[in-house]
């Protein structure tokens, strides 16, 4: 009995330690997407912040190509939705697949002088028993460029 107790209580702790590998790189993935809409915006036209990042909190995943309303590829105001997951792709995202326990939420804050962005990228998910866990990574891009 101890032994399939300890195989029992293996399993499920490695369960939690790969739930916390995929938030961990959810929640890196987040801040990436967002340095990527940053860069292709100033790429663009030269300007900082051109694609007027505004306060809010955001759901965005690798097809987001900007944080402006009215686009296909548009951050969405965030809902608490979970992320999909394409076991054929092997990707996350908000168009299909299969739901998760994880939901990322982008939190922009752009300081008062326009100069700075703060990024937080928070992954949470609840596991089978019902704990709760949550990743938040934090990041500032600043206007460095002449």
């Amino acid at each position: 009995m101890g032994i399939l107790g300890l195989l029992s209580r293996s399993t499920s702790l490695n369960r939690v330690v790969s739930n916390q590998f995929i938030g961990d790189y959810l929640a890196a993935e987040g801040i990436e997407i967002t340095k990527n809409i940053i860069d292709a915006d100033w790429m663009k036209d030269n300007l900082w912040n051109n694609d007027y990042f505004e306060s809010g909190d955001f759901e965005i995943d690798y097809q987001t190509k900007t944080f402006k309303s009215g686009s296909s590829f548009s951050a969405r105001p965030a809902r608490n939705n979970p992320l999909l997951f394409d076991s054929a792709s092997n990707l996350y995202s908000y168009q299909g697949g299969n739901p998760t326990n994880f939901v990322r939420t982008i939190k922009i804050a752009p300081s008062p002088d326009g100069n700075e962005i703060k990024v937080n990228s928070i992954v949470k998910w609840t596991t089978r028993g019902g704990g709760q866990f949550e990743v938040n990574l934090e990041d500032h891009f600043l206007n460095w460029r002449p």
